[in-house]
């Protein structure tokens, strides 16, 4: 697959378009969404303010790439993919991205106040969360089902309802550790929290 990226080059729009989407992830991560202009990206990638529009017509519409390009790149960091057999393996690699969230405090701001103010329906980003939700609650769902079809989950723990519970305390442990730093570390009590649902901890 990689060979066949390297085969095709990207037009110099593509490039640029790429440019653009990584030096607003790199400032939304730094500054935070609401700190962040397009006059900033602009700058930074070294192009005028209509060359940036010329690519994305609005910040809204940024926001959108950068939401979605930012998942993207921590499915693929990470390996959390379907390509991987084991779910317990998953699971490390969810703590692994939990404590690589950690790095981008601004990014996490940026998830937790779209996520809620999203919950709107007339909201531009509504329907990327509700579909970005589903996906991650039916993913997590299956490493738990499949973790208790091993017969690798406590006695006693239904595996149903586990996806959104995941799900739930991922998001709330990081709105707290925004809020906290230096007290709550996002990937010792998540993995707490999971190693109590499995027969032998991670």
């Amino acid at each position: 697959m990689a060979e066949q990226s390297a085969a095709i080059p990207l037009s110099k729009g593509a490039r640029r378009r790429e440019q653009i989407l990584q030096t607003a992830v790199e400032l939304f991560g730094e500054v935070g969404y609401r700190g962040t202009s397009l006059r900033d990206i602009a700058l930074r990638v070294g192009i005028t303010h209509p060359g940036l529009l010329y690519h994305f017509h609005s910040k809204q519409e940024l926001l959108s790439a950068v939401l979605a390009r930012r998942d993207d790149s921590d499915a693929l960091r990470f390996g959390l993919t379907k390509d991987v057999e084991n779910p317990r393996e998953l699971l490390r690699r969810v703590l692994q991205l939990a404590a690589h969230n950690t790095t981008a405090p601004g990014m996490i701001e940026l998830f937790a106040t779209l996520s809620a103010e999203a919950t709107d329906q007339d909201h531009p980003a509504h329907d990327f969360f509700q579909q970005r939700y589903s996906m991650i609650v039916a993913a997590f769902q299956e490493i738990f089902d499949r973790l208790e079809e091993a017969g690798e989950l406590r006695e006693g723990v239904d595996p149903s309802g586990l996806g959104v519970s995941l799900v739930a305390l991922m998001d709330g442990l990081q709105v707290q550790w925004l809020y906290s730093p230096e007290v709550v570390d996002v990937p010792v009590l998540l993995g707490a929290h999971i190693n109590g649902l499995l027969t032998e901890p991670l």
